[in-house]
């Protein structure tokens, strides 16, 4: 493990869509392994991730500057400077950040790091799934997919009769 300050540590940018903002992963730059820890910031008017919850790690927000909403569990709250909230791993844990205010919205995220991990996205009718390392995680993944649930199978569907 190492210390980190979050000054060296690079920014990167994901933009799609409502969705835009700036990240810089302080777990991973100070080597952790089982929390995860990242610093956000979301621009006036976009939105975070897409609406999801995760199966197998819990997740938390603590807001460190500025206004916004919080889509959680198909209702929305608002969020300003001190806020925590916990996020579980279950249906009760489905969020989204959006930035409705004219300023930069800071916040750290934090989060288990367990593998396997199964996220479903609600809003989509999607889930995904990894394997191999968590969401956020540097190892190589053995499994990282999304799939419509609608494309779900039956356990025996395509098996082979052995006799």
């Amino acid at each position: 493990m190492a210390k980190v300050n979050a000054d060296d540590v690079e920014w990167t940018t994901l933009e799609r869509g409502e969705t835009r903002f700036r990240r810089k992963q302080l777990s991973q730059a100070a080597g952790g392994d089982d929390l995860g820890c990242s610093l956000y910031e979301l621009p006036p008017g976009r939105r975070s991730w897409p609406y999801h919850y995760h199966t197998g790690n819990e997740e938390a927000l603590f807001v460190l500057a500025g206004t916004g909403a919080l889509r959680l569990d198909g209702e929305t709250t608002p969020l300003a400077e001190g806020d925590y909230v916990a996020l579980p791993a279950d249906e009760s844990g489905a969020h989204r950040v959006v930035n409705d205010s004219d300023e930069p919205l800071t916040y750290l995220m934090l989060s288990t790091m367990n593998d396997p991990d199964v996220l479903v996205y609600p809003d989509s009718e999607k889930v995904g799934v990894f394997a191999g390392s968590p969401p956020g995680g540097r190892e190589t993944r053995t499994h990282h997919a999304y799939y419509r649930r609608e494309d779900d199978v039956d356990y025996w569907s395509g098996e082979e009769s052995t006799e």
